[in-house]
């Protein structure tokens, strides 16, 4: 069994507030950006949980390159 060590007052490293690697909070609704590489079936789930969370809803689009992702609500 594996035993781990507890370690007290350790600062925690800082995260990444205000760089998203996707412009979701950026957007408003009709605005869209262009995911190059990606499928857009790829990239759906990511959309969809973002908008879950933040009450706002995308749609994903295969296109030539990659994928765009659109704010519909």
């Amino acid at each position: 069994m594996n035993e781990f060590k507890v370690e007290k007052n350790i600062p925690m490293p800082q995260g990444r507030a205000g760089s998203a690697k996707y412009p979701f909070d950026k957007l408003e609704v009709g605005d869209s950006f262009f995911i190059p590489g990606v499928k857009g079936r790829e990239f759906a789930g990511t959309a969809y949980s973002n908008g879950k969370r933040n009450r706002m809803k995308f749609s994903v689009r295969s296109v030539a390159g990659g994928c765009r992702c659109w704010r519909v609500e």
